[in-house]
């Protein structure tokens, strides 16, 4: 599997907590994981008594010189090491008594070696028992010189509300992870803070601020902020996790039953000297899927709502304010599709209406409540991305793997998927699948996509005096992340994209550091109350490798 990043996120300003803390695995958690995983801990003490039953079994079967000698009492102090042992036995010899007119021997240096050594105030470590330890050196009275190491840990961990986050699922060398990045506009700084380990192939993520419920938090009290991202991968199992949490090793919640899919657990498909059958389906489920997560979507008006879009061709609604037990699961289930839903999103405007596309080349628009009566449109190629337009209710975006962006008003689908949905405008965005879409949320008609002929464009959409959508390009960009799987808007910042795709690597463009881009965008910047300043360096942003910062402190000192 190659290196790449398959999906990015970002996090607004302010949500993040200024200190994070650190995982904690007592007791309470130790449960927690334990009713997550569905892990029997009766089942576990009864496997972990027949080996120790097994392993003593096999000590006393053993014959002669190879059998091992067995307490039955337990005491580690009866066990002797064997060349101590014969250490003794050496030493072990007769001594001749002194004779009586030798003048040592009243200091019976005969004896010396064999006087007892556990005598008080004998040897350098005699009162060690009498020490006392401290774990923290800022208790210990002997230590004047406080070190300030666990301060400047924490002054290199701290996140200000300046700074934002971005998420991003990369897989390097077989190994899968959240990456979370610290990028501070100010200084044009991004860096790495901390990672989260990941079972299997990341494939979408979605930030909520929503505390999911787990077993023990069952309470009546209103539900809080938080700051969370939700994980889709190969497994049919969707995590969330906690942002504010370093070196986690296990998410908050997880959607879906692990024990019933059986995602962690690998069936071999054949030997490989046949030919075989193609897999066939898992048998689906109205609770849980079955199948990879490829598409997540969290409700910003019913902040408990977390929709799914999966392989198994359905999409799932999962209620986060109840706790996961057995028997429950997701709380409605959508089979509106009839191949791999890649894709959903809520609107946000009519927070029950969804949004789905799949790979049966079709997109829906629904009511949660009564997806029956849902509308759709037929397309010419698979679904890659879509994307509801914040600035109309009812306009959304479709990319496809052809290369095109479809504009649709969702009152002019038909219902009878038979009939013609001609869209609203057609773009021919790049050469190759369209990987990538995004809609600004901070500015009107600006667009931006990513494809996998590698570049990041950015769109401008002006309404002509006849009602028909004026499309311009504004910048095109190869930001060097390889083909682009991720390409999306900053919710603080009205022309900043992160980028992210084949070559595991996450790049920011301030597209407004284009002066084209800032005249295109100059009426509608105006509007919105923002001014651009011009940036140095093309405005690309990335992480800076330890390399290349001593090779520019080198050449500094040249």
């Amino acid at each position: 599997m190659s290196n790449l990043i398959s999906c990015v996120s970002w996090v607004k300003r302010g949500v993040s907590a200024h200190q994070p803390s650190k995982y904690v695995l007592d007791e309470k958690e130790l449960e927690r994981v334990s009713a997550l995983a569905r892990i029997e801990l009766e089942d576990a003490r009864v496997e972990i008594e027949r080996a120790h039953n097994a392993a003593k079994s096999m000590g006393k079967g053993a014959e002669g010189a190879e059998a091992d000698d067995v307490d039955e009492d337990g005491d580690e102090d009866a066990w002797v090491d064997e060349e101590d042992a014969s250490m003794e036995v050496d030493g072990d010899v007769q001594v001749d008594a002194p004779e009586k007119g030798d003048d040592l021997a009243q200091y019976n240096l005969d004896e010396y070696d064999e006087d007892d050594v556990k005598e008080d105030g004998m040897g350098p470590f005699s009162n060690i028992k009498g020490l006392t330890f401290y774990r923290d050196n800022q208790d210990d009275p002997y230590i004047t010189l406080k070190d300030d190491v666990e301060d400047d840990e924490r002054s290199e961990l701290e996140i200000l509300p300046t700074d934002n986050l971005l998420v991003t699922a990369k897989t390097e060398d077989d190994v899968s992870q959240l990456e979370i990045y610290v990028y501070d506009e100010s200084q044009d700084n991004l860096y790495v803070h901390h990672d989260l380990m990941l079972p299997n192939f990341p494939l979408c993520l979605e930030w909520l601020d929503f505390p999911p419920a787990s077993s023990e938090m069952q309470t009546d009290a209103p539900p809080k902020f938080g700051n969370y991202i939700a994980v889709g991968t190969l497994d049919p199992e969707i995590e969330i996790w906690s942002l504010d949490v370093m070196e986690s090793m296990y998410p908050d919640m997880i959607l879906g039953r692990p024990d019933k899919t059986a995602a962690h657990v690998p069936v071999p498909a054949g030997t490989g000297k046949k030919k075989r059958k193609k897999t066939k389906h898992r048998p689906s489920s109205d609770t849980y899927h079955v199948d990879a997560v490829l598409g997540l979507s969290w409700n910003r008006t019913h902040r408990h709502m977390l929709a799914s879009a999966s392989a198994d061709r359905t999409v799932k609604l999962w209620d986060l304010s109840r706790p996961i037990v057995d028997g429950e699961g997701a709380i409605r289930s959508f089979g509106v599709h009839k191949d791999k839903v890649q894709a959903v999103q809520w609107n946000e405007k009519e927070p029950t209406v969804l949004l789905s596309g799949s790979y049966d080349r079709t997109v829906r628009v629904f009511d949660s409540r009564a997806p029956d009566t849902g509308v759709g449109a037929v397309l010419g190629a698979d679904v890659e991305a879509l994307r509801w337009d914040p600035w109309e209710t009812h306009a959304f975006y479709v990319s496809l793997e052809n290369g095109l962006v479809l504009n649709f008003d969702a009152r002019a689908l038909p219902t009878d998927m038979k009939s013609p949905s001609p869209a609203r405008f057609t773009l021919s965005a790049h050469d190759g699948a369209v990987s990538a879409l995004d809609v600004s949320p901070l500015l009107r008609g600006c667009i931006c996509t990513g494809g996998t002929d590698k570049l990041v464009k950015v769109w401008n959409v002006d309404e002509t005096a006849g009602g028909k959508p004026a499309v311009s390009m504004v910048a095109s960009r190869d930001m060097e992340v390889g083909k682009v799987f991720s390409a999306v808007f900053s919710p603080d910042d009205p022309l900043t994209i992160a980028a992210a795709g084949s070559k595991a690597k996450l790049q920011l463009w301030d597209v407004g550091a284009n002066s084209g881009a800032r005249r295109a965008f100059a009426s509608k910047l105006s509007e919105a109350g923002r001014v651009l300043k011009e940036k140095e360096g093309g405005g690309l942003v990335g992480l800076v490798d330890d390399d290349e910062t001593s090779e520019d402190e080198g050449d500094e000192d040249d």
